[in-house]
């Protein structure tokens, strides 16, 4: 029976033994597996043979007090192999004494841990490496903000310098509806934040049972998502803040492009409410300022959202075209969120008018977005309705074909 114990220990264990000067006088064969030394290299050799020597001489003299007091020693120990590779065991030192009490040998049974250690180590490094990403990314946010403080007052300075220089009402509103849009902007970035943090923060859940379960693939893939999560929410930032960057110089750009950067602010309100918008753009530059082109495309397609809502449509579709006709750029947006009333339709582009409620509108959007077509890119926005559709157009001389 004591024969069977033996060998099931020998065989489900790493063992070896010692004589009181630590020479080795046995070890089995799972010992010569994970060491990578045969048993004629170990035999009468010093056990420090497969000792690692970045480990302190403080701890294996521990072990020496601890076992020559008679005592138990038990450590997870970091050991050297042959071929110059560190493995990691669980480590239980016993000493055997003899009839009359001393010491007659020590036998150390032992169960490899390497993986164990490596992951545990693997997720400090990920951790380390998380701290500095959050680390970073609370300075970025610090940045932004502050940037986005001061292109506030930027726009505050614009405002009144506006003021002092014209009089004309329709400036006044321009900029009453532009700090609009900037309310509403600093709101979609909360929004847009709230499902990426709460992502984050069932990803770091997931990661730490990964971590627990010891799943080192999972734990790699839950650590790329959060990256791109953390990425993504810097992004957004980016692209809030560009939107609003005070440029007022004229430039080529191309239309398609300065679209996609409306739907990009948009993304997620459009997805929320499940409207899907095709597109369908042919390459025409002209020349403006970029961001009111964007903030005409936000405008319109803020309509036909709240539209869609309102009238309680189920299935959402937006369609914008950018096509060149003749020495024009023309550009349709239009959605299936139920059309426009005959007697409103003639009112849509005046100043206040809105048939939202107050606390949703100012009623400056279209009539913004009518104006800076007009003076911003010496074209036209004009709007048709039929059949529960409402189609708006907008045409731009190229090259500024119509400036004066």
């Amino acid at each position: 029976m004591l024969q069977q114990y033996q060998e099931a220990i020998e065989n489900s264990n790493i063992v070896s033994k010692t004589d009181v000067n630590g020479i080795i006088t046995f070890v089995n064969d799972e010992f010569c597996k994970i060491s990578g030394y045969t048993k004629s290299e170990l035999l009468g050799k010093n056990h420090n043979i497969v000792r690692d020597p970045t480990v302190p001489a403080s701890k294996f003299k521990l072990l020496w007090q601890t076992i020559k007091e008679k005592k138990i020693y038990k450590s997870t120990v970091k050991n050297r192999a042959k071929d110059g590779s560190t493995f990691y065991v669980n480590t239980t030192v016993i000493p055997i004494l003899d009839e009359k009490g001393a010491i007659e040998e020590f036998i150390a049974i032992r169960y490899d841990v390497t993986q164990e250690v490596f992951y545990k180590e693997s997720l400090e490094k990920k951790e380390r490496e998380l701290e500095l990403l959050n680390a970073e990314l609370e300075k970025r946010v610090e940045t932004k903000t502050k940037a986005l403080k001061e292109l506030n007052e930027t726009l505050e300075k614009r405002v009144k310098e506006e003021i002092q220089k014209n009089e004309e009402k329709q400036k006044v509103m321009f900029w009453q509806s532009r700090f609009a849009s900037l309310g509403e902007m600093l709101a979609n970035i909360a929004h847009q934040w709230r499902q990426p943090l709460t992502e984050l923060s069932l990803t770091l859940f997931s990661l730490r049972k990964a971590a627990i379960d010891t799943n080192e693939k999972e734990i790699e893939t839950l650590y790329s998502e959060s990256k791109e999560l953390i990425q993504s929410m810097s992004n957004t930032i980016e692209d809030f803040s560009n939107f609003f960057k005070p440029d007022k110089q004229k430039e080529h750009f191309t239309v398609g492009e300065s679209i996609e950067e409306a739907l990009l602010l948009l993304k997620r309100v459009l997805q929320k409410d499940m409207i899907q918008v095709k597109t369908s753009y042919e390459e025409v530059p002209v020349l403006g300022i970029p961001n009111e082109f964007t903030q005409v495309i936000v405008n319109l397609l803020k309509n036909a959202r709240d539209a869609f809502v309102e009238n309680g449509v189920l299935i959402r579709e937006i369609t914008i075209d950018v096509s060149q006709k003749e020495k024009q750029a023309v550009v349709t947006v239009e959605d299936n969120a139920g059309g426009i009333k005959e007697k409103e339709r003639y009112k849509i582009f005046e100043p206040y008018f809105t048939t939202k409620h107050t606390s949703q509108g100012t009623g400056l959007g279209l009539f913004m977005s009518k104006m800076i077509c007009e003076k911003g890119f010496n074209g036209a926005l004009d709007v048709r309705s039929k059949k529960g559709t409402t189609k708006f157009t907008i045409t731009i001389p190229l090259d500024g074909e119509d400036e004066k």
